[in-house]
Parts: structure tokens; C-alpha cells; sequence
């Protein structure tokens, strides 16, 4: 058995003292320290626990869930500058140290980034990185079009918001297919829709394909039943009314009346679409 830091590892009890228990095997062993060891655990317990190291680099077992393990991302805020890097508050005692190495731009007490977590190969230590370019995997065979994603936003340019792609994937998010205002940190859902020839992602907040007017035809009947009904949108409407009102584009919006029109869910009249009581 190896003792896997940055990870969990489901390790043995197998000695008591009075600062806490010692887990893992009679030739690998890592202290969990009193404070976190659960009451009741004894010589021959298991547990489940996040291993790192302390401020003296010796491998120390916690009970306390960090907001990333190795090889995941989050969202962090700095908390102190030191003379060799920056600290970021990752949900355990001792804080996440990012080395300037590490830093895509210098980092200031109070910012909030996102920030890959990974093991240092020469130290053994955990540290972060805001430089997360270099993290990212680009075989891009296991993201069909099509597919729904997971979501972070990591940074903004001229065309979009840059998300990571479920945990793994570098892809961005137009700004004129966004018809909310995405934020720093942000998580969501959306889907792939297209693979470019640089290795990166395209991405769609809305579901592609026939899928896209089923969720537009939802959205739109969800819209009527809060407005009592009626909505004063048609296909005659502004884009930029459709889109304030229900965050959809012009296009999407047509075809998902049409279908409601057919469906005998809706009216259309001269001033709007109104529900009728012949849904199923």
C-alpha cells in the first residue's frame, strides 16, 4: 500500500497515542491528529481521509474535505503573499501555496482565481497553479459533439468566457450566444459544440439540436404560466426582446412556437402567443 498525498485514501488504524491515531501499515504510516479523529476509533478501523503535508513537509492525514484534490480545479481566494509566492484559502488548515512559477499573472491578498491543484514532482508537496493552460488535456476524442459538460469559467477575452470543460478540457463560451452575464468562478452546464482544429472547445449554454427546442418550448410555457398566460412576444418580435424576456435567440424562438402552435399549446395572435387549455 502507498500513501497517496493530495488524494483520499482509505487507510487502517493501527496505533493510538494520545495525540491522535497513526493509519496505513507497520512500514507506511501518516498521523491523524486528534482534533480530527473521529471518537470511537480504534486499532483496526478504517477511515477515509485527505492526506497532505504540514508546514514541515511530513505527510498529515485531516478529516476536513479541501475545495480540490490533485488534478481538479477550483475557485480560491488569496489570502496572504509570501516571499517565494501567494497562499489561496483551499479549505484546510494550511493554506495552498502557489509559486510564482506557478502564477500566469502576479497574485494580490483578496483576488479570487481559478486554480488547478497538483503534486510538485522534486518536493512531494501539493501546491497550486493560476498558469492552468498547461494543465489542460487536448485528445479530444472522449467530447462528442453534443454532449453535456461541466462548466467553470476561468477567464474572459474579446470573444467569450473561457471555461474549463468537465474537469478537463480548455473551451470558451461566445459572448453573443450568452444571453446572461457570466462571472468569474462561475459553474454551469453546457454542451459541446465543436471541436476546433487548436485543440479547443466550442461551447453552447443551450442543448443542440432537437434537444435545443424542447428545452426553448419548456422555457417558453414556464414564461406564459408566470405571466398569467400570455406573453407579448411573436414571431414578428425584436431579437433583443425575445432575448431579454426569455434568454433564447430569435431563431430558437420561432421554431419552439411553431411547435407549440402544432402541438395546440399555444395561440398566436397579432399582439403575442397565449397558452390554451388543450395541453395534454
Amino acid at each position: 500500500m502507498t500513501i497517496r498525498i493530495g488524494e483520499y485514501n482509505e487507510l487502517e488504524v493501527i496505533e493510538r497515542v494520545d495525540f491522535g491515531v497513526y493509519l496505513g501499515t507497520g512500514e507506511e504510516r501518516v498521523l491523524l491528529p486528534q482534533k480530527w479523529a473521529p471518537d470511537g476509533l480504534g486499532v483496526g478501523d478504517s477511515i477515509s481521509v485527505f492526506i497532505y503535508t504540514d508546514s514541515e513537509d511530513r505527510p498529515i492525514a485531516t478529516t476536513d474535505a479541501p475545495h480540490a484534490t490533485i488534478g481538479e480545479f477550483a475557485f480560491l481566494e488569496v489570502v496572504d503573499i509570501a516571499p517565494h509566492g501567494a497562499f489561496v484559502d483551499w479549505g484546510l488548515e494550511k493554506d495552498l501555496f502557489i509559486p510564482f512559477a506557478q502564477q500566469k499573472r502576479p497574485l494580490e491578498r483578496g483576488q479570487r482565481h481559478v486554480v488547478y491543484v497538483s503534486l510538485h514532482e522534486r518536493t512531494g508537496r501539493v501546491i497550486g497553479s493560476t498558469d492552468i493552460g498547461r494543465y489542460f488535456e487536448y485528445d479530444l476524442d472522449a467530447l462528442p459533439i453534443g454532449k453535456e459538460v461541466s462548466l467553470l469559467v476561468f477567464d474572459f477575452n474579446d470573444v467569450g468566457a473561457q471555461v474549463v470543460v468537465d474537469g478537463r478540457y480548455r473551451g470558451i463560451v461566445y459572448r453573443n450566444e450568452t444571453y446572461e452575464p457570466l462571472e468569474l468562478g462561475q459553474k454551469l452546464r453546457g454542451w459541446v459544440k465543436a471541436l476546433r482544429e487548436d485543440e479547443r472547445v466550442d461551447i453552447s449554454l443551450r442543448r443542440l439540436g432537437h434537444g435545443a427546442t424542447l428545452d426553448a418550448k419548456d422555457v417558453i410555457l414556464d414564461a406564459l404560466a408566470a405571466a398569467g398566460g400570455t406573453l407579448p412576444l411573436h414571431d414578428k418580435s425584436s431579437p433583443d426582446d425575445i432575448r431579454a424576456a426569455l434568454k433564447m435567440s430569435k431563431k430558437v424562438f420561432k421554431k419552439a412556437i411553431g411547435g407549440l402552435y402544432k402541438a395546440r399549446r399555444i395561440v398566436i395572435t397579432d399582439v403575442g402567443i397565449e397558452s390554451t387549455d388543450s395541453a395534454p
